[in-house]
């Protein structure tokens, strides 16, 4: 069965409709791995999105192919999933929509997705060396807008899709586009530069997450930089350094990246009103090298 994203198989088939069913959750109880409106495509040979994976999906695959063989239009099931036929530990209920896809039907889920990519967080990765690299495949398929920013064309290699990069050394004038609840990640090969860009995110109205690759140490002598320029401490406050910080010495791009990419959901998707604002101590070992 060959998976596609769901944008892509919707453009797909306005350029040249084939039968596909579209299974939606209209309505959930207890636990379910799903919210109501999760929805997924299902072809002959193809499936894109999902409403949770498991048993539960492939009764929703079973049903949608034998709407297909039957030309059966539409189909709705309750479904029990810690019941016999969904044997789901997860003990809730669903109720699942299937319908075959029609240009109406088409639209709505093109205006939902379009909905839902609106209202995604922005996060700007300033920086395109090995960890800033491992840190966009990590990111691009979380639910954010991703502007990744280098003024070299040649570090980015193969970019993910959906990443929106800008090959510029005007570090400036992209950030002064972020939106209030955006938010900032710094790996540049200069010290420098990350601190001119670190400063000028803190000074930022209304970014939700400031972050910046390094150890503590590095964040100490940041720190005392931008109080001898004023920074006020509140500012200061909201960088967070070492980036990905869960207790994990490993230096590998790709470990820092997975690391890091949990810290953005929590701190930036998910942010909680409780979440500790970090603190340093001198002397205490760097988690990540310079990227």
């Amino acid at each position: 069965m060959h998976r596609l994203a769901p944008d892509v198989l919707l453009r797909q088939w306005r350029q040249a409709p084939q039968p596909l069913v579209v299974a939606r959750v209209t309505l959930t109880r207890g636990s379910t791995p799903r919210e109501e409106g999760a929805f997924m495509l299902v072809g002959q040979a193809v499936v894109a999105g999902t409403v949770g994976g498991g048993a539960l999906e492939l009764a929703c695959e079973q049903h949608a192919h034998a709407m297909l063989c039957s030309g059966e239009v539409v189909r709705e099931h309750q479904i029990v999933l810690g019941g016999a036929n969904v044997s789901q530990c997860c003990g809730g209920r669903v109720a699942v929509r299937l319908e075959v896809l029609t240009p109406e039907l088409c639209t709505e889920l093109e205006d939902r997705l379009a909905r839902q990519s609106n209202q995604r967080v922005s996060l700007f990765l300033f920086g395109a060396g090995h960890v800033g690299r491992a840190l966009a495949h990590a990111l691009a398929p979380l639910p954010l807008r991703l502007v990744w920013v280098d003024p070299r064309a040649h570090e980015f290699g193969t970019v993910p899709s959906g990443v929106d990069v800008r090959v510029t050394s005007d570090w400036a004038g992209v950030l002064a586009t972020a939106q209030p609840g955006a938010g900032v990640l710094v790996l540049t090969p200069s010290h420098t530069l990350d601190a001119l860009i670190v400063e000028a995110a803190l000074l930022q109205p209304g970014l939700a997450y400031v972050g910046l690759i390094g150890s503590r140490a590095k964040r100490l002598r940041f720190e005392k930089s931008f109080a001898e320029v004023g920074v006020l401490p509140e500012h200061l406050a909201k960088l967070v350094c070492p980036i990905g910080d869960r207790g994990v010495r490993d230096k590998r791009p790709e470990v820092i990246a997975a690391l890091v990419a949990a810290e953005v959901v929590e701190k930036l998707l998910h942010p909680s009103p409780r979440q500790q604002v970090f603190t340093t101590r001198a002397g205490d070992p760097p988690l990540a090298l310079q990227g």
